[in-house]
């Protein structure tokens, strides 16, 4: 064979290789535990030679934002979507992703039920939860002592009202620090588990927006007025990751949040407080109903890509037991996802890292989808309502909510325009005249 005969072979031969491997595009959110997951690239392209990861890593909003309009619009940007419990039933049922069918190794019994059902349509799995989480009080107890308060597990809000005043020391702790951004599942979802606490609902079994009912108002005036005297400056822009600053500076007094923020402030290598944080349950007021949310970020194949094999063996191996050994070695067992399987839970290793695993294992176990509200409601969803217009009408009352908070509108102002909002919507949706 020539020379040239040869470097033709070859050249088609790196042609053909380069076309086999596959390009695998995954949108996710710009929190800790993907920003892991991302480190650990290589351990999963060695074990899959033929495939590359591509990140797409957005602030959450825009993440929601860009995968609902992807796969609404079938544009087939990403192979893998991070979404959570909120679209996965709405979608799976709509046809828009693919069921997935991991192998026996997976070992799909090993999820918690409260994951597994919430990700699942007639027993089909269309999401597989990456980490889970419910809400839960995490309070710095060196703060507390000192003050000379003692929470019961589940406190009441007047009970962490009264202790943020006493702990308040601006600007060096601020008493509480809370979610105060727009979003459907940034301020909403901590304030409609709040509301909930406080006796409220989104609609009644008529499917009428509640919005200016009696525990709405009680509900977003004491968390106006909790938030202007004893949280921190600008509060109205914070969101989970500004909150997990604040309180790895030690500036935070109590923070009521997602359970995961446990690993992450219990972590020496990232926060100052690590040694002297607390959890209790998420307070309540009215009930304990709906007190404290469940979500999952979940990865999810959309029906349109290209790449379901690939998708397939990728979403594998980020939501399975091998994964979490890996994450335990290579970082320490405080700081694997949690939230998602049994076997986590049982393992020695974790539960002597984790200080915070009963709480959080609690707050999932008792978060009730199907029964979040003290008046009977007609959706599904703690922290949301499972209908497709929520989406919008979230958006909507979190700017009004975020509003109040900042003082541009009084809380009365704010309900009523998110009343009109949510009406808008339910009609446009056909739900009533």
């Amino acid at each position: 064979m020539t020379l040239r005969a040869s470097l033709t072979l070859l050249a088609g031969l790196c042609a053909a290789g380069t076309a086999s491997a596959v390009d695998l595009v995954i949108a996710t959110v710009n929190n800790g535990h993907m920003i892991e997951m991302q480190k650990l690239t290589p351990e999963f392209e060695k074990a899959n030679p033929g495939i590359k990861l591509k990140w797409v890593t957005l602030e959450e909003g825009t993440l929601r934002s860009r995968v609902t309009t992807d796969i609404a619009t079938k544009g087939g940007q990403f192979d893998v979507m991070t979404i959570g419990m909120y679209e996965t039933p709405i979608w799976g049922k709509k046809g828009w992703l693919m069921e997935l069918k991991p192998d026996a190794a997976y070992d799909v019994d090993d999820l918690l039920p409260a994951m597994r059902n919430g990700l699942s349509v007639d027993g089909k799995l269309y999401a597989a939860p990456f980490y889970g989480e419910s809400s839960m009080l995490m309070y710095r107890k060196d703060l507390t002592d000192k003050a000379g308060i003692t929470f019961p597990e589940r406190p009441t809000w007047e009970q962490v009202r009264d202790a943020a005043a006493k702990i308040h020391n601006p600007p060096n702790v601020y008493g509480i620090c809370l979610r105060g951004k727009p979003g459907w599942g940034d301020n909403m979802a901590f304030l409609s588990t709040m509301a909930n606490s406080f006796g409220a609902q989104w609609f009644d079994m008529s499917w009428k927006p509640q919005l200016e009912s009696k525990p709405w108002k009680d509900a977003v005036t004491f968390y106006v007025d909790l938030l202007k005297k004893y949280g921190p400056p600008g509060s109205s822009a914070n969101s989970f990751n500004e909150i997990l600053a604040l309180y790895n500076e030690g500036k935070c007094g109590m923070w009521i949040d997602a359970t995961i923020a446990a690993s992450f402030i219990t972590d020496p290598k990232q926060s100052k407080v690590a040694d002297k944080v607390a959890f209790a349950q998420g307070p309540y007021s009215a009930t304990e109903k709906g007190a404290n949310w469940l979500w999952a970020w979940a990865l999810a194949i959309p029906a349109g890509t290209k790449n379901a094999d690939a998708a397939q063996k990728f979403i594998t191996w980020a939501t399975s037991k091998d994964y979490i050994n890996l994450v335990g070695k290579t970082n320490g067992w405080g700081r694997v996802p949690t939230g998602t399987r049994k076997s986590t839970y049982a393992n020695p290793e974790f539960q002597k890292a984790a200080v915070f695993a009963a709480a959080e294992k609690k707050a999932i176990d008792t978060a009730n989808p199907n029964d979040s509200t003290l008046p009977k409601s007609p959706y599904v969803g703690v922290q949301f309502a499972a209908i497709p217009e929520f989406q919008a009408i979230g958006i909507a009352v979190g700017q009004q909510m975020s509003a109040a908070l900042a003082g541009k509108v009084t809380v009365d102002a704010a309900l009523k325009a998110s009343q009109a909002a949510a009406d808008r919507e339910m009609r446009k949706g056909g739900y009533y005249k």
